[in-house]
């Protein structure tokens, strides 16, 4: 690649960015004493992911199941040994589990209080997600309203999208909304309208133009400010971004921006 262009951002390189990822993640704790945890982790459409993390910073991966409870201390065994879990990377949604809350007598839940640190907290996503589109003017944001306070349904519905607040990977998004889906909507404080925001095939694959959404990657250390690290590419040719909406189109997926320094 061109020296003029890399895909770190604001003087982050390799070395630095690895640095402050083991900061955020491990703490002032012993890689073992730190675990990234799904629901299932190893069968996650990001298993990939987590693998690379694990070699980047030793820690360990879990799947809910694996993680034990005695009082408020969380343990995993490893060749016959219970080791103590003192810090969580967290990777699952209650989503996940919203119809199996059975799942946590087999482990913990994570609404209790607990002897362990988070990164980030599980009910994070609740706070920081679709939630917080409603309270963001710009014009850099889509219009969005929670569907309880729309009065009147917009005339031109083809230009909106549905979302469920708490979703995630794009499920229960209704992409081509009509005045029926709305008004079926049993709880509406818990649903967004927004105005639909259109990708420009911009990048050229050798058989067409793909869609490209760029995301800025910020880490966030204890104690201190987001820092913009890194950027995801994601490409596109469904009606949506994302691994399910693409399944059958090539030249899709996830990939790196490059930038001018």
């Amino acid at each position: 690649m061109d020296p003029s262009v890399n895909y770190f951002l604001n003087g982050f390189n390799e070395e630095k960015y690895i640095e402050l990822l083991k900061e955020v993640i491990i703490g002032k704790h012993r890689p073992e004493e730190v675990a990234l945890m799904d629901v299932d982790a190893p069968n996650q459409k990001t298993a990939i992911d987590f693998f690379v993390t694990q070699k980047l910073l030793g820690i360990k991966i879990l799947a809910l199941e694996d993680i034990k409870k005695a009082g408020k201390q969380l343990f995993y065994e490893e060749d016959g040994q219970q080791i103590q879990l003192k810090r969580i990377y967290n990777r699952l949604i209650f989503d996940e589990v919203a119809d199996n809350t059975e799942i946590f007598k087999n482990s913990f839940d994570p609404r209790e209080e607990l002897d362990v640190e988070w990164v980030t907290h599980p009910n994070w996503f609740y706070r920081i997600s679709k939630y917080t589109m409603p309270f963001l003017k710009s014009e850099f944001v889509p219009e969005t309203r929670f569907l309880n306070e729309v009065k009147m349904i917009p005339g031109d519905l083809e230009n909106y999208v549905l979302k469920p607040l708490f979703s995630f990977a794009g499920m229960g998004v209704i992409i081509d909304v009509t005045e029926t889906d709305i008004i079926n909507i049993k709880d509406p404080e818990n649903w967004i309208l927004q105005r639909k925001v259109n990708y420009e095939p911009a990048v050229q694959a050798p058989d067409g133009g793909v869609k490209a959404e760029i995301r800025m990657m910020y880490l966030w250390p204890d104690g201190g400010e987001p820092q913009l690290c890194i950027n995801l590419a994601r490409l596109s040719r469904g009606k949506m971004i994302g691994v399910r909406y693409n399944a059958d189109f090539d030249w899709v997926g996830g990939t790196i921006g490059f930038m001018e320094e």
